[in-house]
């Protein structure tokens, strides 16, 4: 005999994905301040014990792994050669991919992208966007010279809508933008909530093993720049790609966090333009271009992204401080390091920088987390302070 419970509520938090019968203030799991939202969970129908067991019946049948056949030409192999090489040398078939990054970055522009080149080489594609009418898309879509037949746009929220469409049309790839805007109807919390999120990243799960289609996901990020949402999802996900950059450069780095199907190690360099994402073959060249090398505090620093040596122009400003206090200003690097470095230099080489403001940018754009930078800003701040130049021909790396 079936009986139905009632509906229960429960307390979330919207980074981490835990859970409590109370709302808390801070989150005991991943520390975060205020996280905690009112969640309601739906009643599952139970059967009282009978004396026996449910035995679940699956069509799946188990086989050797010897037998299993790929080839690495199923891969759907890309001309955008950056995003090919991030990505482990083409799109998996039934691969599911979280794109993630700071809103107005340009995800959801690259991914169209992407989505008219499969359309123009392998077959139809689908577009489906929670946040855009299809008027909108067409708009976006003129503004980057794209149009075709066999690229589909939907606009779309429920996700039970969006499974029928990809079980009728089956087409050869499926973008979705974005996992917080969808929803399923007998999940009760609002769209964007852990509940919803984590549900409807299942059922896409679900959905591109069993009919192999490749499905992107657009994820939007949190303050902290992780993906909103439960940290489930990208446990969920076979790839989990970032794009970062400064929204006020042009320059994008694609990074990949996970990749199940190939290496972590490689990033993809864009351009954003007018005209859309294009690619950097040679992005050194493209960051120290009409950059005065020469000038009093620039010096040029060779960062390992990945697999790939980036040629990185860092700048320091040393001023007299106004204030009480001095300011330490960074920009692509860890402001601790700079802290950790100002003392080392007062310490070491002698520098009287306790009155003064120091500002540190890393130019183009670029994000360096590595301490093998930690030789080239000494350097920047040390030039100058003294103002002499380091040498437009000097490249320097060291921790």
């Amino acid at each position: 005999m079936k009986t139905t419970k009632a509906p229960r509520t429960i307390f979330a938090c919207q980074e981490c994905g835990n859970q409590s019968s109370k709302w808390l203030g801070r989150c005991p799991e991943c520390g975060n301040w205020n996280s905690y939202v009112e969640e309601q969970v739906r009643a599952e129908p139970t059967t009282r014990p009978t004396g026996g067991r449910r035995v679940a019946v699956s069509s799946a049948q188990p086989m050797p792994l010897a037998s299993v056949r790929f080839a690495q030409s199923n891969r759907l192999r890309l001309a955008m050669r950056e995003l090919n090489e991030v990505l482990g040398g083409g799109i998996v078939p039934g691969s599911l991919v979280l794109v993630g990054g700071d809103p107005g970055i340009g995800k959801s522009t690259l991914l169209l992208q992407l989505a008219s080149e499969v359309a123009g080489i392998y077959g139809p594609v689908l577009y489906v966007s929670g946040e855009e009418s299809v008027q909108q898309l067409k708009l976006r879509a003129q503004r980057l010279g794209i149009d075709g037949d066999r690229l589909m746009v939907l606009a779309e929220n429920d996700l039970d809508s969006i499974i029928g469409q990809l079980e009728s049309s089956r087409p050869m790839m499926a973008v979705i933008d974005s996992i917080q805007t969808v929803f399923l109807g007998g999940v009760t919390s609002a769209p964007g909530s852990v509940s919803q999120v984590r549900e409807c990243a299942g059922q896409l799960m679900l959905l591109a093993k069993s009919s192999q289609i490749p499905i992107f996901l657009v994820g939007h990020v949190n303050k902290e720049g992780a993906i909103a949402g439960p940290r489930v999802l990208e446990h969920i996900v076979d790839t989990v790609l970032y794009l970062e950059g400064e929204r006020h450069h042009t320059f994008r780095i694609l990074r990949s966090q996970k990749n199940r199907f190939g290496s972590t190690d490689e990033i993809g360099v864009f351009e954003m333009r007018d005209s859309g994402m294009h690619e950097v073959t040679d992005p050194s060249r493209a960051f120290l271009q009409d950059r005065s090398l020469s000038e009093v505090g620039n010096v040029v620093h060779v960062a390992l992204e990945g697999t790939r040596p980036l040629l990185v122009e860092l700048q320091s400003l040393t001023t007299p401080s106004r204030f009480g206090a001095p300011r330490r200003s960074v920009n692509g690097i860890d402001l601790n390091r700079l802290h950790m470095l100002v003392a080392v230099l007062e310490r070491r080489a002698r520098l009287d920088l306790g009155q003064d403001d120091v500002f540190v940018n890393a130019a183009g754009g670029v994000r360096l987390s590595e301490p093998a930078s930690d030789l080239a800003v000494a350097l920047a701040i040390a030039s100058n302070k003294r103002n002499r130049a380091a040498g437009a021909d000097m490249v320097a790396i060291g921790e």
